[in-house]
C-alpha cells in the first residue's frame, strides 16, 4: 500500500534576502518553521534547512530500517541512538551525509552490528532517495564499546 506524504511552503523574495516559512506538514506533526538562506549557509539562528529536515529524515528512516533487520536476524535492538549530519556547499549542494549509530543489542557482536549497519544504511529509502549524494558513511558501534 503506497502512503503519500505532504509539506506546504511559502517564499517571499530573492534568495538571498527572501524569507520562507515550512507552512505545515500533511500530519500536523509541526509548522511553522522559518527557513532563509542564512540558515542554510550560515547560521541557523533558530531557523531550519532544507539540509536539517533531511538530516532528520536520513536518521530516522535509517534506525528503523536499522531495526527491523535486526529483529529480522534474531536480534531485536533496546535502543539505537542515530545522527545524521548533512554537508551542504553553496554553489555545489549536499556533498556529504555521515550517519552515526550507537547501539544497544543483547546478543550482537561488533562485527555483527556494523555488518547490519552498512546494510541499513544502503537500503533504507532515504539512502536511496539521496544516491545523488556523493558520500554517504556510517560509523556504528555498541553501547560501551
Amino acid at each position: 500500500m503506497a502512503t503519500e506524504r505532504r509539506a506546504e511552503v511559502t517564499w517571499q523574495g530573492s534568495l538571498m534576502e527572501g524569507a520562507g516559512t515550512i507552512d505545515r506538514v500533511g500530519s500536523g506533526a509541526f509548522g511553522p518553521l522559518d527557513v532563509t538562506w542564512a540558515s542554510r549557509a550560515e547560521d541557523p539562528a533558530g531557523r531550519t534547512s532544507p539540509e536539517e529536515l533531511i538530516a532528520a529524515a536520513h536518521a530516522s528512516c535509517f534506525s528503523m530500517a536499522l531495526s527491523h533487520a535486526l529483529a529480522q536476524a534474531g536480534s531485536a535492538p533496546q535502543r539505537l541512538s542515530t545522527s545524521a549530519t548533512v554537508t551542504f556547499v553553496p554553489g555545489t549542494g549536499i556533498t556529504a551525509i555521515a550517519l552515526e549509530v550507537v547501539g544497544r543489542v543483547p546478543g550482537l557482536d561488533e562485527a555483527g552490528f556494523r555488518e547490519a549497519a552498512e546494510g541499513a544504511k544502503n537500503g533504507c529509502p532515504v539512502s536511496k532517495a539521496l544516491a545523488g549524494v556523493p558520500e554517504i558513511t556510517i560509523a556504528a558501534r555498541l553501547e560501551g564499546e
